[in-house]
């Protein structure tokens, strides 16, 4: 099989790409010769062959009600739509909301990642840095039981 071509630079494609594999321990993956961004396994962002223009398939649990009712958009298929999965396509010559398409991308990484994930990505947001949290406040020092021989 072979890996589908980097999309052009400055394109809506390549926006939403880079824009996904810079959440943590995101990467690219081709299963069935599609392009996806997965985040441990599981897969967040589905991105569409560039040649037929940009189609792309996020999961929005909290916003799909709203995406539906634009024009581009529409429940993804095979039984994906009921999870709350939206497919959005634009032709060639279309010029689709980057900035909208990435606060999908947004929420479908928060949606799919571990609660870990998501957790020290809200810390990094918030501009502290990851062990700022733990270093806030002094760890307990564990108390270990120390056995003392008896004499008999």
């Amino acid at each position: 099989m072979s890996v589908p071509k980097q999309p052009k630079r400055g394109s809506a494609e390549a926006a939403l790409r880079s824009h996904a594999l810079a959440y943590p321990e995101a990467h690219e993956a081709f299963p069935w010769g599609e392009r996806v961004v997965k985040v441990r396994g599981k897969v967040f962002l589905f991105l569409g062959r560039p040649e037929d223009g940009l189609s792309l398939s996020v999961k929005l649990p909290g916003s799909a009600t709203l995406a539906l009712g634009l024009p581009f958009a529409s429940p993804t298929g095979y039984g994906l739509g009921k999870s709350g999965w939206v497919s959005a396509r634009f032709g060639p010559r279309e010029k689709p909301p980057v900035e909208l398409l990435k606060r999908w991308v947004d929420e479908s990484y928060r949606a799919v990642a571990p609660k870990k994930l998501v957790a020290a990505l809200a810390t990094v947001e918030a501009g502290e840095p990851r062990n700022a949290r733990r270093s806030a406040t002094p760890r307990k020092k564990r108390l270990t039981r120390v056995k003392t021989l008896r004499k008999p």
